[in-house]
């Protein structure tokens, strides 16, 4: 197979049936990655094989409940002679049997949905809770790399896709190819030439109906699109409401909105009229093959060769082996878009770990009421390489201490917060926490404990203001609530809610200021007291007085707390032991002397 400009050209078998799921094998086996496609199959397996014995026990009563639906049938067969042939003595013997296999096989297949389902919710479970573990604990550069929409779409719907296919697909294969050769040997039993005609049939039908099927692809693909782009315009629209009021362009919107509609109208009534003229041609092709075989089983019929009953059977196992063989070829895309999802699904998984020390958090907690010291020494760091962010810097911030970060925007003081809570390493010199006793540990994951932090933005989520706080506390008090909201200067307005701490927020703190959403969330801060506090640009939405009342109360929350604070303002320096300024990718600590104001400027 190669390709020919946008052409597809397909070789061998595959000029037949056209499939592009075929081709994609058949090209792993020409360019070496055949390795990829069994790996990440592999990969799938080591979910679906925790539920072997389920499995088993799935396919044997798919067979089981094969075997029932073909006996039902041949029964079914010698039901009808009986009745036409005026035997009746025998009669109720096969309909006990009948009734009797009917209810049997209603029952197993019930049964093998319910397990199937069971399964493939197991394995959804099982596979999203590994991989949102994963993306938890991934590298924070690494997994920032990946777009969120990305990260939702590989955590849904490609797990969905896997989730769907790792328990089922050998039972299917199994099952639906001995169903394939049971019902072929059983026509065969009864008649040759009605056998070869059935089999022959099968791909014909197949054949034309992917034809069809690739032609409705892509007329739903299309709609999908279009449908997809409706509502990110809807979503954005209402996401940016306040905008457009302001703007005052509501006419421009709803224009836009007509022009969406009138797409959408289209695009559906001509996908809609496609489906019907295929759906009629689909039908006169197969009524015209069923023609065939119905002329063919009476002339048989006529000549006394066979029964009316063997005409029936014929007849309803011929459609039963051209639905066999399309549902055994479409096995082959699911393969293939399962690969393609545990692919997808393997590159998040493998990404490189945080760096975890859980002994550098069992020997600081002891020592964690006397406070610690961040210290960054001799530290170079770049995102990418050759383009530093930050060059040979030392900073140092105590117990009891209030210390500024200053600086332009972009220059890095973010970064350096990253670079203290060991969210990013430095690929020179260390960044590391330090007891009164001298015990001393590089910043990792664990010692993430000793630390509470207020970053830009809102970070509000939807749910009561004490859903909020109890992010970083579970079991806290209403009453240790009420305490935190006090020391962030929030108390003030939240009781005045009939609610109280129970008032709902919308989402990402909808129904609050900036500046009272800004309080909530240095209250959650607050609740988990911890050792040393990182605010970054978190007062900036407060009033003087507010802002500077918020970091008077928050250093006497505990004794020896040491409060690292980012900022823009001039008003926060006064209250600050020490003050360091990040620009030109060098953190330098200020002179108090009077040179502050003039640097902090700069």
């Amino acid at each position: 197979m190669k390709e020919k400009g946008t052409k597809t050209e397909f070789r061998g078998l595959n000029r037949i049936l056209q499939s592009q799921a075929l081709k994609v094998l058949f090209d792993k086996f020409g360019d070496g990655t055949y390795t990829d496609f069994l790996d990440d199959w592999k990969w799938i397996f080591s979910y679906s094989a925790r539920y072997k014995w389920i499995i088993v026990y799935y396919t044997v009563m798919g067979l089981v409940s094969s075997t029932l639906g073909l006996a039902s049938s041949v029964i079914s067969k010698y039901l009808i002679d009986i009745i036409t042939g005026y035997q009746y003595s025998r009669l109720w013997i096969l309909i006990v049997a009948m009734v009797g296999s009917t209810a049997f096989s209603l029952v197993t297949s019930s049964i093998v949905g319910r397990i199937s389902l069971k399964i493939s919710i197991y394995v959804n479970n099982d596979i999203q809770k590994d991989i949102f573990n994963k993306i938890i604990d991934a590298d924070w550069q690494q997994v920032s790399a990946y777009q969120n929409g990305d990260l939702l779409n590989r955590f849904n719907s490609d797990v969905n896709t896997i989730s769907s296919n790792a328990v089922s697909w050998v039972p299917n294969v199994i099952v639906n190819l001995y169903s394939f050769v049971a019902t072929f040997l059983v026509i065969l039993h009864y008649d040759v030439t009605m056998a070869l005609f059935a089999f022959i049939s099968a791909p014909v039908l197949l054949l034309v109906s992917r034809r069809v099927m690739r032609k409705l692809r892509a007329y739903q693909k299309r709609v999908l699109e279009m449908n997809s782009g409706m509502m990110s315009f809807e979503t954005e629209t209402f996401y940016n409401f306040d905008s457009i009021k302001s703007f005052g362009v509501t006419g421009y919107y709803a224009d836009e909105l007509k022009d969406w509609q009138k797409k959408y109208k289209d695009y559906n009534l001509d996908y809609n009229l496609y489906s019907i003229k295929m759906n009629i041609g689909m039908t006169g092709l197969s009524t015209g093959v069923g023609l065939a075989a119905f002329g063919y089983c009476l002339f048989r019929m006529w000549t006394g060769d066979i029964s009316y009953g063997t005409m029936t059977l014929f007849l309803s196992q011929s459609n039963k082996l051209s639905s066999g063989f399309s549902t055994l070829i479409s096995i082959f895309p699911s393969m293939i878009n399962s690969a393609v999802s545990a692919h997808r699904i393997r590159e998040i998984v493998d990404l490189p770990k945080e760096i975890h020390d859980p002994e550098s958090l069992e020997k600081m907690r002891p020592l964690a009421e006397q406070g610690f010291t961040v210290h960054m020494s001799s530290v170079e760091f770049a995102y990418q390489e050759n383009n530093d962010v930050i060059v040979n810097s030392d900073f140092v911030a105590k117990p009891n201490e209030i210390v500024a970060v200053v600086g332009p925007s972009g220059q890095g003081k973010t970064t350096m917060l990253r670079l203290i809570l060991g969210l990013i390493h430095p690929q020179q010199g260390d960044t590391y926490l330090e007891a009164a006793d001298g015990t001393r540990f590089s910043m990792n994951a664990d010692l993430r404990e000793f630390f509470s932090y207020v970053p830009q933005g809102n970070t509000l989520i939807s749910g009561t203001i004490a859903d909020n706080l109890r992010v970083v506390k579970r079991d806290a008090t209403d009453e240790e609530i009420t305490e935190a909201l006090k020391i962030s200067c929030a108390w003030e307005f939240i009781e005045k809610l009939e609610d109280g701490i129970n008032s709902k927020l919308g989402e990402r703190g909808r129904g609050f200021s900036e500046g009272q959403a800004q309080r909530i969330a240095i209250a959650r801060a607050v609740l988990r007291d911890a050792p040393v506090m990182l605010l970054d640009e978190a007062t900036s939405a407060l009033d003087e007085a507010t802002e500077e009342q918020v970091l008077h109360n928050i250093i006497r929350q505990r004794p020896n707390k040491t409060c690292i604070v980012s900022t823009h303002r001039p008003s926060v320096l006064s209250m600050c032991q020490r003050i360091y300024r990040v620009v030109d990718r060098k953190i330098t600590e200020l002179d108090r002397s009077g040179e502050t104001e003039n640097s902090f400027h700069k």
